[in-house]
């Protein structure tokens, strides 16, 4: 994975007002619809990351983690769970994610 890469689509995503930072913010974009994939930092705490995987499985959309302090370090957000709006940044990524398996 292009990591510098990925920070910059996060960056711009955020900009771009096309995230949701945080659980309950993940939870009202999933709920409304629009949600095209849920990012979640590698060192999310047990609690978070259950809550996260439970949202992800009951929703049916994608639940990927990335390396530590990323998505602070792209959003500016402290945020350790972030859902990207459906469309173009959620496919990007997406695809992204993908290339690197």
């Amino acid at each position: 994975m292009n990591e510098q890469k990925l920070k910059g689509i996060l960056g711009f995503a955020a900009r771009a007002r096309q995230i949701a930072a945080g659980m309950d913010a993940c939870r009202i974009l999933i709920r409304s619809g629009k949600c095209g994939i849920l990012l979640m930092d590698e060192q999310t705490g047990p609690n978070t990351r259950k809550k996260a995987e439970e949202l992800s499985e009951g929703s049916g959309i994608s639940l990927e983690i990335l390396p530590e302090g990323m998505i602070e370090a792209a959003t500016g957000k402290s945020s350790m769970i972030l859902g990207v709006r459906e469309g173009g940044f959620a496919d990007q990524i997406t695809a992204m994610l993908n290339e690197s398996r």
